[in-house]
């Protein structure tokens, strides 16, 4: 789960022209951390959503990795 998570996010960041992260960390903000926009965050819910078959966003914003990955645990 974590690597595909992160393989969503470099494909996101590298089709803006920023550099693929290595790691993710728990507390990484996806905003803030991760460089993403508002755009780049619906793409993250959509790409997340056909991978995993689950709306990250469906009970409310997500801020960080770690939400991501507790909502997809669930």
């Amino acid at each position: 789960m974590e690597t595909k998570v992160l393989e969503i996010i470099n494909d996101i960041r590298v089709a803006k022209s920023m550099n693929a992260v290595e790691t993710l960390k728990e507390t990484d903000n996806l905003r803030n951390d991760l460089g993403l926009t508002s755009f780049d965050l619906a793409e993250l819910t959509v790409r997340i959503e056909d991978e995993f078959d689950i709306d990250i966003f469906e009970d409310g914003l997500v801020n960080t990795v770690g939400e991501i990955y507790a909502k997809l645990q669930k």
